[in-house]
């Protein structure tokens, strides 16, 4: 039997390394249209950046190592043009020569992945973006080169005492992953960074009041940050926003997102998705039996509703590309949903989130709490204890997890790993306070922040507390209805959450007489909210404590 493989890198390689695992016998062709089969996608923004300072290091298989251990007949810079289903064969251009020739299949795996999305605006060809090992090293020769003009400048200026600045500029198009990424990478390279976001807030994956705290970061590190805006025109040296402002740009890059590349699916009239990408069942397999698709190109199935979604990351087209060799062996598998788990990095910060934020939710008519802590990565009192910002969304009537986020220092990853493993396992919210996780005081606390998650949820569960989100509560103290702040004096006068008057936790019983019978509470992060609460409602008040407290609604 013999597969032919459009497209290597993670979901092609992962195809075609498992099924010679699987079948020692199969004839196994892979045709890549770029020069590099086997590349460290997530890593191309740290090669620009100079953290991978080896070009070699993002390349982690060639042709000739994947025929000497695998037996794999690997094609580069072969672009396959047309698919003839009836036939079975697959016409091919060798992109060096110019010669086309077939190539007959028993089994089709398209792994073409998804293209930059590129505006089509006045002088956009002068944008440069970051998909292969060639848009990487046009860029890194493109920084190389601003910088070495820089330095020149500088001399000159030095000796002609002109004080000019220099520096060299860029601006990024797109406040997703690749951006932030790239962000700090060109920043750190010596460049002068402008993200601008056409949303009214950067990375999409999280909630505006998460977003806020990675776009706080950047800005605290020299990145500035645009939202609201778009690029609608790039000049010799410049850019012009929808705003009208014009920003100065030695280097413009398209990090607006991607989209499928679904032509040569299209083409062969195989069924594609209300996403536009190619539609396959949980198999892999496209409407055409014999022809399989993996990867950022295909439709994959959403955890929380079955319904379809594009999750263009690199671990799920790793596990489709290994099933659809099980498939094609004979071996009884299906493809598991996806819940879009994912993580960036940027000046030392960690994002990242897992499942539904709370707008699709609500989007979707959901009826749903929401969880704000603010947790040490590890216990207080050991040396070097880090904050995080976590999120969760919870089903109200369940108490199913929809989703959960996390922005902070060390272990935010962890965090959202062991949430996200949980959804998989179908424990519920109330359930995380039952996990059993390693403690050690420079490694956690023994009451996790995943298990305080599961505590809170619990005791909205329960009715043992009502709790109020940071953007509801302006509307209620307009109404009328009392807000007190219940920490501390000193940390009243630093700042407050508006119309608050300042009743210490520690003071509420001897002030009872102060208290209305509907009232907020707020304090730092929500504990001594939760506390505060607890007394109230004891004493007859409908109390509601500010989720988060002050932290989340300041956004600090």
């Amino acid at each position: 039997m013999k597969t032919v493989i459009v497209g290597g890198v993670a979901g092609g390689m992962s195809a075609a390394t498992r099924l010679r695992r699987l079948d020692e016998k199969a004839e196994i062709v892979v045709l890549e249209r770029s020069g590099h089969v086997s590349f460290a996608n997530c890593g191309l923004p740290y090669y620009v950046g100079g953290v991978i300072s080896q070009r070699t290091a993002l390349l982690l298989q060639t042709p000739q190592s994947l025929k000497a251990r695998f037996g794999i007949d690997v094609r580069v810079e072969s672009e396959v043009t047309s698919i003839d289903r009836t036939a079975k064969t697959v016409s091919v251009r060798n992109l060096s020569t110019g010669v086309e020739y077939t190539e007959s299949y028993d089994s089709l795996v398209l792994a073409p992945g998804a293209a930059p999305f590129v505006p089509p605006i006045p002088g956009v060809e002068r944008a440069l973006v970051l998909r292969n090992i060639a848009d990487t090293d046009k860029m890194a020769d493109a920084v190389d080169e601003l910088l070495s003009r820089a330095e020149r400048e500088r001399i000159r200026a030095a000796v002609d005492e002109d004080v000019a600045d220099t520096t060299p500029t860029a601006v990024i198009m797109g406040g997703g992953f690749i951006g932030v990424e790239l962000a700090e990478n060109l920043t750190d390279r010596g460049l002068k960074t402008t993200i601008v976001e056409l949303a009214d807030q950067i990375m999409a994956p999280l909630d505006v009041e998460m977003a806020a705290l990675v776009e706080k970061n950047l800005v605290a590190h020299g990145v500035t940050v645009i939202t609201g805006a778009s690029v609608t025109s790039v000049e010799a040296d410049t850019v012009t926003l929808s705003t009208g402002q014009s920003l100065a740009a030695s280097l413009v890059i398209a990090a607006i997102g991607v989209r499928p590349e679904t032509g040569l699916a299209a083409a062969a009239g195989l069924e594609l998705g209300e996403r536009g990408g190619i539609l396959v069942d949980e198999h892999q397999r496209t409407s055409d039996p014999s022809i399989f698709a993996v990867g950022d190109a295909v439709v994959k199935r959403d955890a929380l509703t079955g319904g379809q979604a594009l999750v263009p990351l690199a671990g799920p087209a790793n596990r489709h590309g290994r099933l659809v060799a099980d498939v094609i062996a004979g071996r009884p598998v299906s493809a598991a949903p996806v819940l879009g788990t994912a993580v960036v990095g940027a000046f030392g910060q960690i994002a990242g989130a897992t499942g539904w934020t709370e707008k699709r939710a609500l989007a979707a008519g959901r009826k749903i709490r929401v969880i704000h802590t603010h947790p040490a990565n590890h216990a207080g009192y050991y040396p070097g204890a880090e904050g995080m910002s976590l999120k969760l969304v919870v089903d109200a009537e369940t108490d199913a997890i929809l989703g959960a986020q996390g922005v902070g220092g060390a272990g935010v990853d962890k965090r959202i790993d062991v949430i996200a493993t949980a959804m998989r396992g179908g424990i519920t919210a109330s359930e995380l306070t039952d996990l059993e996780l390693s403690y050690a005081p420079q490694f956690g606390s023994a009451k996790d922040p995943v298990n305080m998650l599961g505590y809170v949820a619990e005791n909205l569960r329960d009715g043992l507390t009502e709790t109020i989100q940071w953007h509801e509560v302006a509307d209620e103290v307009a109404k009328g209805v009392q807000l007190i702040d219940v920490r501390t004096p000193s940390e009243y006068a630093r700042g407050t959450v508006d119309g608050a008057v300042n009743i210490p936790v520690d003071d509420l019983r001897a002030r009872l007489d102060e208290v209305a019978d509907d009232v907020i509470v707020h304090c730092q992060v929500g504990l001594r909210g939760y506390l505060a609460a607890r007394t109230l409602a004891q004493h007859g008040r409908h109390v509601r404590n500010l989720d988060g407290g002050y932290r989340t609604w300041a956004r600090i």
